[in-house]
This record gives structure tokens, sequence and C-alpha cells, in this order.
């Protein structure tokens, strides 16, 4: 099952008619995990919908709805000094002096 197929067996389970832009909405997703917080993705992505179906919005108000989301997580700012989570240097243990002729590696 492809997510096209999800989508429109979860409409069907939540009896909704719906058209979705599924590449707008995991855009947006990624963006707002990218810049604000990994938990900020599903968040964000549902209360762009509930805004879309409160004004009873069309295709271009969505998207419109969507861009300034994602204008908010693109400017939202880290704290000063913190880690950017793509760039942090993880520390890579020194096992120099260890032995692994004997392991085994799955392939």
């Amino acid at each position: 099952m492809n997510l096209h197929d999800w989508i429109d067996e979860l409409c069907d389970a939540l009896d909704i008619e719906t058209e979705v832009d599924e590449a707008l909405i995991l855009d947006l997703a990624k963006v707002a995990a990218d810049n604000v917080v990994r938990m900020a993705a599903p968040v964000t992505t549902y209360l762009v919908g509930y805004a879309a179906g409160a004004a009873g919005a069309d295709e271009a108000e969505v998207e419109r709805f969507a861009a300034k989301a994602q204008a908010l997580a693109e400017g939202w700012d880290r704290p000063p000094g913190a880690a950017d989570p793509v760039d942090v240097d993880d520390v890579v243990p020194d096992d120099t002096g260890v032995d692994h002729s004997d392991d085994e590696y799955d392939e």
C-alpha cells in the first residue's frame, strides 16, 4: 500500500471527502522538524489542517496557510549556542586497540 492509498482509506474511515496535497504536507513537516524540533512536524501539519478546515479553505488558501507555517518554521530561532542537530559532531570512540578480526557482520 502506498501513501495515496493510505490517505484514501483514512478519509473513508474518517468519513471525509477532501483532496490532499501530499507533497505540500510532507515538505511542511520536514521544514518544521528541521527548523523547530522533530515533534513539531505532526503538530504543525495538524494545525494547518485545522485552520484550513475551520476556514473552509480552498486549495489556494491551504497553500497560504502552509506558506505561513513554513515561513514561521524557517525563521524559528534556536537558543544561542545551540547546535544544529544536523551538524552535531558526535564523539567517536577510539577503538584502535580493539581486535575486530573475529567480529561478524550482517551483509
